[in-house]
């Protein structure tokens, strides 16, 4: 991680709301910019942040979410995800969001993500997998 990752500084991400990010269970009249869209978003825009400000072989991965989805957004509408770094402790890094469509905020909110290195991570991961098929033979 490099020193220039710090409180205070921030990125915006701009989404335009298609199908995909919309519910459907209204029906396509009710399709509105669905909260586990917002979230998937959220973490994209802090982790794009993040990998600006990663050593080679670095990631990250989420470990915590809190956000307010306040407002409906329409398909086709753009919408502005602001990521602002409220501290860094270690490894760990913690965001506040804002999300705003073309109209109004939509939402807010609290997002927390550790740095990890991809090989070591890997390393665990795999561990894990042979731990797991270990306990199925049995």
């Amino acid at each position: 991680m490099k020193e220039s990752l710090r409180p205070g500084i921030s990125k915006t991400k701009r989404v335009v709301i298609d199908a995909d990010r919309t519910i459907a269970f209204m029906g396509e009249e009710g399709r509105v910019y669905a909260t586990p869209s917002l979230v998937r978003d959220i973490e994209h825009t802090c982790r794009d942040l993040l990998l600006e400000h990663a050593d080679a072989g670095e990631d990250s991965v989420g470990t915590g979410i809190s956000i307010s989805h306040t407002a409906p957004t329409l398909p086709g509408m753009a919408v502005d995800i602001t990521a602002t770094v409220t501290a860094v402790d270690g490894r760990k890094v913690t965001f506040d969001i804002s999300a705003k469509d073309e109209m109004e905020p939509i939402g807010s909110g609290r997002h927390t993500r550790f740095m990890v290195e991809v090989a070591k991570t890997q390393e665990r991961l795999k561990a894990k997998s042979a731990k797991r098929s270990a306990a199925q033979n049995k």
